[in-house]
């Protein structure tokens, strides 16, 4: 039995549909009726485990999942042992600094050593700050981090954007691009390993329609 481990959220659509191409229909996870966290593939040969973004990776990285798919900001932020598979080209957005549109920073390094820069990422924008040789004091949120500056907790953010709208409504702006992130399909080090076709199979074919996706 394969076991895939599949993130709620904005992710969830486009994964399914991937499977789906690769011979592994988990549509049922789809159902807003649906209440069932393991769910069977309608071929009986692989189940999908539904799970919150940041926890795909623990999931395979301790091979209770031999695949999943994740987003490359929570791959960078937490970094654990999993095999890096496939670029699936979805969800795509990038890390960012920013800061309020009115404090005239136009980049990252013109920000004062020791600024306090507010994150959910806070592994990725230590390494960022590090690199850029630049002290600041990071202050980890869970919620909504475009507060930082709005109430000055922080000078800056670190977040992920897609279109902008939501820094542009709070009267703030990128100042600084940290990486782009995309879905990316992950899979137990081990189990590809010991993996007699089955695995590998899936691999390819989901390899296979992004690379003609991408023609």
């Amino acid at each position: 039995m394969i076991t895939v481990a599949l993130a709620k959220g904005a992710l969830l659509k486009e994964s399914v549909k991937s499977f789906a191409k690769a011979g592994l229909d988990f549509s049922a996870v789809l159902d807003p009726d649906n209440r069932q966290l393991m769910i069977p593939s309608d071929c009986g040969r692989a189940r999908a485990l539904l799970v919150r973004n940041g926890d795909v990776p623990v999931y395979v990285a301790y091979g209770q999942a031999q695949l999943g798919v994740v987003g490359y900001d929570v791959l960078r932020e937490h970094q654990m042992p999993v095999a890096h598979l496939v670029d699936l080209a979805f969800g795509g957005c990038r890390m960012s600094v920013a800061v309020k549109s009115s404090s005239g920073y136009q980049r990252a390094a013109d920000l004062p050593p020791h600024s306090r820069v507010a994150s959910k990422f806070t592994q990725c924008a230590r390494e960022f700050f590090d690199d850029l040789d630049l002290p600041v004091e990071l202050v980890h949120l869970t919620g909504s981090v475009e507060l930082g500056p709005i109430t000055g907790i922080a000078e800056a953010i670190v977040d992920l954007v897609a279109t902008g709208r939501t820094l542009r409504e709070n009267g703030l702006v990128e100042i600084e691009e940290l990486f782009h992130s995309t879905a990316r399909l992950v899979g137990h080090p081990l189990s590809l390993r010991l993996d007699r076709g089955h695995l590998q199979t899936i691999v390819e074919a989901m390899r296979h329609q992004n690379k003609k996706n991408n023609l």
